[in-house]
């Protein structure tokens, strides 16, 4: 799939992060924008990243699981 390069695009990786694909605007806890030097970067999911809001892989650690959604 060939994506435009001005949209944004988060995918949910199963047992794993966000991963955000484009120019989006990370907010930091106070509001404040995070600085970016690559358009794609990975989000925690799991809780137990040691640089939230950012993946550092902890979800491995952890044993992080996503769930099926119901009917699915």
């Amino acid at each position: 799939m060939r994506r435009d390069d001005d949209e944004v695009t988060i995918t949910a990786y199963p047992n794993g992060p966000l991963i955000v694909r484009g120019d989006a605007t990370i907010l930091d806890v106070e509001g404040r924008a995070m600085p970016r030097t690559r358009k794609t970067v990975a989000l925690c999911r799991c809780g137990a990243s040691t640089i939230k809001p950012l993946c550092d892989g902890s979800h491995k650690l952890v044993g992080f699981c996503t769930q099926e959604p119901a009917g699915g």
